[in-house]
């Protein structure tokens, strides 16, 4: 069992910078890649940003250039670094793990763990 706990996020105006880190515990993660999720209301969860165990990342188009994922040696820790944000950033942020093919692709229906979520909201 894996245990993804977030933290960070809160309010900030556009163009400002937020970051959001998640702690991992429980059973290794080594088989699993992890990533960052977003869920606006009434909408499905959908991918942000994601690292495979070669450290290699991908990011959705809209986030490109704004937003930095990275992890901690051994996955214990993931992080994504927001700047220049926008109002259509505003969402609620998941830490997620699970098949590299899900995390990667973005596919929260696959997705094994997911953390409880934490707020960002943007004010124009």
């Amino acid at each position: 069992q894996v245990r993804l706990v977030e933290s960070g996020g809160g309010s900030v105006q556009a163009g400002g910078s937020l970051s959001l880190s998640c702690r991992a515990s429980g059973s290794s993660l080594v088989s699993y890649c992890m990533g960052w999720f977003r869920q606006f209301p009434g909408k499905q969860r959908e991918g942000v940003a994601a690292v495979d165990s070669d450290g290699r990342t991908t990011y959705i188009d809209s986030v490109k250039d704004r937003f930095t994922i990275s992890q901690s040696s051994g996955q214990k820790s993931l992080f994504l670094q927001m700047t220049n944000l926008k109002p259509e950033d505003t969402a609620k942020y998941y830490c997620a793990a699970g098949p590299c093919e899900s995390v990667v692709s973005g596919d929260a229906a696959m997705v094994y763990y997911w953390g409880q979520g934490t707020q960002v909201v943007v004010s124009s």
